[in-house]
């Protein structure tokens, strides 16, 4: 028991650094309304330290009976074995936020956070507080700034094709309305469908998947929405990264 509440008050710092910095790089992926958000960056970020302080604290130097050179009685261990296997393994985590659909891939950019949100934990590991603090303000730098410097300089570029997901929950006689509506005012339609609720078969819920440059005519199409239909609910949601 003893042992157990001996507890390196330098380790405590490094965990809550990393859940810091971990809550960081959440938080910009949260605001943007990304799949991996907030609990997701903490974890991995926290994750990370706690592999890379076991990497280099939790093991013996040499393991009884083994054949290996002992230097001034120490021992020679490999400190990045471990370490070096989170650089690998959070490509499982970061996969799993890649969509692809056509020509267009989604999640990039976050499965990209991830991948420094585990290179930042593993600097808080090591006690290199400097680095891990620099690297996540760059890091939300880049995730933001560079995001205004596209939309303002760049707006012709592909990247700045949004693909959006709307979702109208209406009664049923509002559909060809709607769908008339959405016609005359988007001309990229990928997808739509309408489906009558199990609960309330009066009313049916419409996902319309589309593209879209211009940020204001998705607020106007909202808006336009709840004026002439009174619906119980609108949503829009970008799928981009």
């Amino acid at each position: 028991m003893e042992s157990i509440l001996n507890i390196n008050a330098e380790f405590i710092i490094r965990l809550f650094m990393s859940l810091a910095m971990g809550f960081l790089l959440g938080l910009e992926r949260e605001l943007t309304n990304k799949y991996a958000g907030l609990r997701t960056h903490i974890l991995v970020c926290l994750g990370a330290c706690i592999f890379t302080l076991l990497s280099i604290y939790g093991f013996p130097t040499y393991a009884p009976g083994d054949n290996i050179v002992v230097d001034n009685a120490t021992g020679i261990r490999d400190t990045s074995r471990v370490a070096a296997q989170i650089v690998t393994g959070i490509g499982f985590i970061g996969a799993g936020t890649v969509l692809r659909n056509g020509p267009m891939v989604f999640g990039l950019t976050t499965a990209a956070t991830l991948w420094i949100a585990a290179s930042i934990g593993m600097a808080c590991g090591a006690g290199m507080y400097g680095i891990a603090l620099i690297s996540t303000v760059l890091s939300v730098a880049v995730l933001t700034l560079i995001r205004i410097f596209e939309r303002q300089f760049l707006p012709t570029s592909g990247k700045q094709v949004r693909r959006c997901k709307l979702v109208v929950y209406c009664s049923g006689d509002d559909v060809k309305q709607i769908y008339d509506y959405l016609s005359s005012k988007l001309e990229n339609i990928r997808d739509f469908t309408s489906k009558k609720l199990i609960e309330n078969p009066r009313k049916t819920k419409i996902s319309v998947i589309f593209d879209s440059i211009h940020k204001k005519k998705i607020n106007d199409i909202y808006n336009k929405l709840i004026a002439i239909t009174d619906p119980d609910a609108v949503t829009i949601q970008e799928l981009n990264d």
